[in-house]
């Protein structure tokens, strides 16, 4: 790694870059239950060379879940890092089945949130440590954001045999609910906690509880699901396969479109976050530094471009408390 800005992974002590790559993105085009939930086409070979470029300039940290692209994420990644497995930390995530074939990802029972993920887990896990080409996985996390925690705890139970045996290093959830991290993260060996968290949005509660129970907060959507980077306007619009184009749960978008209301909020602190010669983009990565020592973004990327910029957010460091309390006296928000 050339890059020394590095924090720790909650309980489990592992040190990583202060910046991560989430490979959400670059799974290419996939459904689950039958909607799209991928970011349209992608090129292999331009992920490939993008993953790289992240290693080069001193990420070690990578994010994906067997979910995305069906499995087509973890075997991109197991193709570039199966042979320095040991200079890489990477993070995966379980509880849907997952159909490579077909790009198709169902929940294991009608209703997610009492799905019986325990009783697949075994069988997640060794089909992950497949498509990544490894024989343990760092950081595996629930992806059942609503599961219940009676539901949780019984995958918790398989969990820490998977520890004892050496299949993975710690555990965690990536779900927003306080209550349900409260009772999950009970044992030593869960450490993370994966948030939605950017400038304009995220639980703070749940943040606040990452830093009173030494857990790492891995932070989604660090950048708006791209509408943070100053790309868009109010009429942009997005491929019929990218999620973007029917998200309803993400605050920044609606009917397809980015919403007014993010673009107005933007454009108020446009200046605080590109200050001190920041791109937009690095300015909102910046802002997740300041607001915590937990935090750990993690933004997607389909090109090399988008990488080197955001790696480059590592040279500057967090915003300073002056431009932290300056975005919330701007956002009409307690800091």
């Amino acid at each position: 790694m050339t890059n020394k800005f590095t924090r720790k992974l909650g309980r489990s002590g592992i040190e990583v870059s202060a910046l991560g790559m989430g490979c959400w993105a670059i799974g290419g085009p996939w459904t689950i239950n039958g909607s799209q939930a991928g970011w349209s086409s992608v090129d292999d070979s331009e992920s490939i060379r993008a993953v790289n470029r992240a290693f080069e300039m001193g990420v070690n940290f990578y994010d994906t879940a067997a979910n995305y692209g069906a499995g087509h994420s973890e075997n991109l990644l197991g193709t570039i890092f199966k042979n320095k497995r040991d200079q890489v930390v990477i993070s995966t995530k379980f509880g849907y089945a997952v159909d490579e074939a077909h790009k198709e990802v169902l929940h294991y029972d009608d209703q997610e949130e009492t799905s019986n993920v325990a009783a697949h887990l075994r069988v997640d896990i060794e089909n992950s440590l497949r498509r990544l080409q490894t024989d343990y996985i760092d950081v595996y996390l629930i992806h059942v954001w609503g599961l219940t925690i009676e539901r949780a705890l019984e995958t918790r139970a398989v969990l820490e045999d998977l520890i004892v045996e050496g299949k993975i290093r710690t555990y965690g959830w990536s779900t927003d609910r306080p209550d349900a991290i409260k009772a999950f993260a009970t044992l030593p060996n869960c450490s993370i906690v994966q948030q939605q968290l950017s400038v304009l949005d995220g639980n703070i509660e749940l943040l606040k509880l990452c830093e009173e129970l030494n857990l790492a907060s891995m932070n989604r959507g660090p950048l708006g699901m791209g509408l943070l980077t100053g790309k868009f306007a109010p009429d942009s619009s997005f491929e019929a396969d990218d999620v973007r184009q029917a998200v309803a749960w993400h605050p920044g978008f609606k009917d397809g479109h980015p919403t007014q209301d993010w673009l107005d909020k933007l454009a108020s602190i446009r200046d605080v976050l590109t200050s001190n010669g920041r791109t937009l983009a690095q300015g909102a990565l910046a802002w997740i530094w300041g607001k915590s020592p937990v935090t750990l973004p993690i933004p997607g990327f389909k090109t090399v471009t988008q990488v080197e910029e955001n790696c480059k957010a590592l040279d500057f460091g967090p915003l300073n408390a002056n431009q932290m309390m300056e975005i919330d006296q701007i956002l009409g928000r307690n800091s």
